[in-house]
């Protein structure tokens, strides 16, 4: 009972963890897992690519879920549990690790709002608040998450081709290059909204273990960006996207916050 008690604790906690923080990405146990063997998948929440354990909350989960082509399996967990899910890979091939969650409201004061936008590239609606008078003020928001992963098992062979398959997220990152064919070197991936291209938004990567030598851009007329990366390695590329908050929803501003992470060797 008390362990029980625990881990609801702790998978409670999870949201006000994420509102400490900017960033959330999928952190599997091996980015190149033998087929056949088994792989914990870690969720973490954090900035610069440095992040603490998000226990797993059912509540919050809409999707989590391990794709390869048109098959997909759910990732089953123990509520509050860390690594928040396991799954097997039954052959080799490429596959998508998918993540969507469920919404979560924060309150932030007009200082640390005003900054968190500067910093996620949001010029649009420090702009918008600016005209209506806000600047000055609180801003209540609701976030989501909208995440995946790549993984590569064994030699892919045909199903390489699905790389740059969209998975439906809401907010996604979608590779146009097989990144471990290119990197280093450029990487184009466009940015999609609601199934539609996403334009002017800023898209940031940065290594694992050496964050600050980060590479941006935006999207242009097309939700397309391409990113220069230096060299191999275990890379977060992310983007945020803001709207105000649908009626019906106790909050002035909605975010959905999107994330892929992969390993080039």
């Amino acid at each position: 009972m008390k362990r029980r008690a625990l881990l609801l604790a702790v998978a409670m906690s999870a949201p006000a963890a994420a509102s400490r923080a900017h960033d959330f990405w999928i952190e599997p146990s091996s980015f190149h897992p033998d087929p056949g063997s088994e792989i914990a998948v870690s969720l973490r929440v954090g900035q610069d690519f440095r992040g603490e354990p998000v226990p797993r909350n059912p509540s919050l989960i809409q999707r989590f879920a391990l794709i390869s082509g048109r098959t997909e399996t759910p990732i089953d967990g123990l509520p509050g549990a860390d690594p928040a899910g396991q799954v097997r890979i039954p052959q080799p091939g490429l596959y998508w690790i998918a993540f969507r969650g469920g919404r979560s409201p924060i309150v932030l004061d007009a200082e640390k709002f005003e900054k968190y936008l500067a910093e996620e590239g949001l010029d649009a609606v420090s702009r918008m608040r600016r005209e209506r008078g806000e600047s000055g003020k609180p801003a209540r928001e609701v976030y989501s998450r909208s995440v995946k992963s790549l993984i590569v098992s064994g030699d892919p062979g045909d199903s390489a081709a699905d790389f740059g398959r969209p998975l439906g997220l809401t907010l996604e990152l979608v590779l146009r290059k097989d990144p471990r064919k290119v990197v280093p070197g450029p990487v184009p991936l466009t940015l999609s909204y609601e199934g539609k291209p996403l334009s002017g938004a800023l898209v940031v990567a940065m290594e694992q273990g050496s964050s600050a030598d980060r590479v941006s851009a935006r999207t242009d007329a097309r939700g397309e960006v391409t990113l220069a990366l230096p060299r191999k390695g275990v890379w977060l590329v992310k983007a945020v996207h803001m709207t105000p908050a649908p009626a019906g929803l106790d909050a002035e501003w909605e975010s959905v916050w999107t994330s892929l992470t992969f390993e080039t060797r």
